[in-house]
This record gives C-alpha cells, structure tokens and sequence, in this order.
C-alpha cells in the first residue's frame, strides 16, 4: 500500500523546484532488492513508465547514467557501440552512491554529486508521463519525461532487452 505522507525534499527535489518543474510525489514502502518492477505494483503503475537510473562506468571507468524502463535491462555491448566507448559495466554500489551522493534503491539522476553525462532508453521519451525516483528510497515523482532532455542533456539511445520471465 501506497504512503499517503509527504516526503522530507530531496536534493533531486530541489533542483526540480528550483527550476519550475511540476511533479507529482509518490512515496511508498521500500523493500530492499524490490526494483522497479516493485515500486510499479505497489503504486500501480506501468512498469514500463518507471525508469530505473543506473550508474554505470566506461572501460575507463567514466562514470555515467542510464535512465531504462523499470521492465527492461540495459545492453551494454549496445549502449558502449552507441556511446563511443570500449564496454559499458554497472558501478558496483558503494561506487554508484559516490558518484551520484545517492543509495543505491534511491538514485535520482537530478542534482548528483558528481555530473555525469546521462542517456536515455529513447522509447521513454515518447511516454506522456513517467515516473522515477525522487532521491530516497521508497520515493518516486512523476515527471513529463522531456525534463530528463531539457535538464539534464540526456541522449536518447537503443540499448533496452525486455526482461525475462523469472
């Protein structure tokens, strides 16, 4: 079940205050390992419409971010072709909440500590709405998904598989 209390601003919060953007806040009980998909059902959306933000690291070990649907898994030998690079591998998560000064379960790609270049699954782009984490655990805004280009430089790229079935 949904929480129905407001949730203390966030940095990512604050950025998007501080540059106008209207959103709509959607808290909920965070379950460790729970991910995406979990957050979808738990507020009854479309997994499809929740985008996970994933800290991820070039062959250099770059940091970046990958905004990707909530029931897809990121290509990395496509996103590394698309990107220019070498190979693309996920930052393990104590490197991933050092590059973005958010827990791994609450990463927000708004005001990270460390500015990263951030890609975007494109098929998100041409979503009405979408809904992505908000800078804590357990807390998801729900955002036109221009504001990811618009604020952020994001670019789109084609690296998304569809999840398999357990």
């Amino acid at each position: 079940m949904a929480k129905s209390t407001r949730v203390s601003e966030t940095p990512a919060v604050a950025f998007l205050r501080a540059n106008g953007v209207s959103f709509t806040e959607h808290p909920y009980e965070y379950v460790e390992h729970g991910g995406a998909q979990r957050s979808a059902e738990v507020l009854g959306l479309d997994p499809f419409a929740v985008v996970k933000t994933l800290v991820m690291q070039d062959e250099k070990a770059a940091p970046l971010v990958v905004l990707m649907h909530g029931n897809r898994t990121v290509s990395t030998k496509n996103l590394a072709r698309q990107i220019g690079v070498k190979s693309v591998a996920p930052c393990a998560p104590e490197v991933a909440n050092r590059h973005s000064g958010y827990l791994v379960g609450g990463t927000s790609p708004f005001a990270t500590r460390k500015r990263m270049p951030v890609y975007v699954e494109r098929s998100i782009l041409g979503l009405p709405r979408i809904w992505i984490n908000g800078g804590r655990r357990g807390y998801l805004v729900g955002i036109d998904p221009e504001v990811c280009t618009r604020l952020l430089g994001a670019k789109p790229v084609d690296c998304a598989l569809a999840d398999r079935a357990p």
